[in-house]
């Protein structure tokens, strides 16, 4: 007899079950309101994109590009000659910077801000808190530069670096509504591209050029990643977390002393905006963004319970990518939030924050408010109409289709985590007066039907 398949997800992959994605929603819910504070709009990009949208904005060198990406094949029916190469997103910035080209967004009113949430795919080795398809939560400021922005430098550097701040203090709000513990901030700056003066490269040209330089003399203690990386992108050496590696980058050339007047000016600014803000952060000289689209501003925020690989976001600023994309030049900044990772530690958080004895895991999470357990066939319309009144009062109510012994209905109920218990029974049907119990403590209560939807509306907010 042949044995069935068994299917089971793809390596790098997962399903996300109840009740754990009651704290994804939660998650969600509080990007967008906090989001939507800030002036920020939902958008919705494609999950697949044009190959050569990335490999032009992430850098066809880039491992993302090069190892990671997910490709494939799209057979046009008209002409089965003609195939584009396509690619499920690495990441979304690209896909923002591309919608706001196609779109025209630099007539609407600017800047124009943008958050998303959803899936990304990197062919990458599995890890805690890391898997091929991933969940971002991220958001852009995109600004077109008008001829009358060059006029004056010094405001317009001042204004950027508010914007910069504003990105980061929105994102450090959000971090503290869900109580993420530990969460710290880190800035840098990593200059710009400026064009050569008198033929030397200056600011992070320079800087560049001075740390291949200096790389070039302690190659062979380096690691082949890092010897890979003094050619193709040396500012990727400072990333290493190698610990044989660490002694040898702490030598190295710091880029705060080959930044402009211009860059320097920004970065002060952008630290005096996040003291006006009581943000608090700490400087990290090795914090970069190792493609060239990326400027002045970069920073990353870590979380507790993750290891080593502690990131939970990371951003920066990317004038010029909208330009490199074909469209007309603009300003950018940004961020990207790991949200798998964010769960990861939220959860740790709350293991560390229990005490007692410990409940089982489906009750300590509380997936709904009210169980219903009705006994006797002239409850049952009581129930339904009871769920109906509750639901619409935004309590989630599990309605059993069948009528239990009180006995089991309980134990159902504390298995599936409810709060309350609602004991609809003849007794209750002729008082008029309907029994609420306290799953949690074993009060009860009697409520009318009237009383019975504004009180749990207010007893689970």
């Amino acid at each position: 007899m042949a044995t069935k398949a068994r299917f089971q997800a793809i390596r790098g992959t997962r399903d996300l079950l109840p009740p754990d994605t009651a704290l994804w929603n939660r998650v969600e819910q509080t990007a967008r309101e906090i989001f939507g504070t800030f002036g920020f709009g939902e958008i919705r990009p494609p999950i697949f994109e044009p190959a050569g949208l990335f490999a032009r904005a992430v850098g066809g060198e880039t491992d993302i590009v090069s190892k990671e990406m997910y490709t494939l094949e799209d057979y046009e029916a008209s002409d089965l000659l003609d195939r584009t190469a396509l690619a499920l997103r690495p990441e979304a910035t690209a896909s923002v910077c591309r919608a706001y080209i196609e779109h025209n967004m630099q007539q609407w009113p600017q800047p124009v801000r943008l958050y998303y949430m959803g899936p990304m795919f990197r062919r990458e080795r599995p890890q805690k808190g890391r898997y091929r398809q991933f969940y971002q939560i991220g958001a852009e400021v995109l600004e077109a530069v008008r001829p009358e922005t060059a006029k004056d430098a010094v405001k317009e550097l001042a204004k950027d670096a508010a914007v910069d701040a504003e990105v980061i203090e929105m994102v450090m709000t959000f971090f503290s509504r869900l109580q993420l513990e530990g969460a710290q901030l880190e800035v840098n700056s990593i200059g710009h591209a400026a064009p050569p003066v008198d033929g030397k490269n200056v600011c992070r040209r320079g800087y560049v050029e001075h740390l291949r330089s200096e790389l070039a003399k302690v190659k062979d203690q380096l690691g082949a990643d890092s010897q890979r990386r003094i050619e193709t992108n040396p500012l990727r050496v400072l990333d290493s977390k190698l610990e044989h590696e660490q002694p040898i980058i702490e030598k190295l050339p710091r880029i705060a002393s080959h930044l402009c007047e211009e860059c320097k000016a920004h970065y002060a600014e952008l630290k005096r905006q996040l003291d006006l803000r009581a943000v608090p952060y700490k400087e990290n000289w090795r914090l970069v963004r190792g493609l060239d689209y990326y400027m002045r501003t970069t920073f990353e925020i870590t979380a507790r319970g993750l290891g080593s690989q502690n990131a939970v976001c990371g951003g920066g600023r990317y004038d010029g990518l909208v330009e490199l994309l074909g469209g007309p030049p603009a300003k950018g900044i940004g961020f990207a939030i790991g949200e798998d990772r964010l769960i990861l530690s939220l959860e740790e958080s709350a293991k560390a924050r229990a005490t007692g004895k410990p409940e089982s895991t489906v009750a300590s999470r509380q997936s709904i408010d009210v169980y219903i357990a009705w006994m006797g066939a002239n409850a049952c319309a009581a129930a339904i109409r009871a769920a109906r009144s509750l639901r619409a009062a935004g309590v989630s109510v599990e309605l059993p289709p069948a009528e239990q012994k009180f006995g089991k209905a309980l134990e159902r109920a504390a298995k599936l985590g409810s709060r309350f218990a609602l004991i609809l029974g003849e007794n209750e049907l002729q008082s008029g007066e309907w029994t609420l119990k306290n799953l949690a403590d074993g009060s009860q209560r009697k409520l009318t039907e009237s009383e019975l939807p504004g009180f749990l509306e207010r007893a689970t907010q």
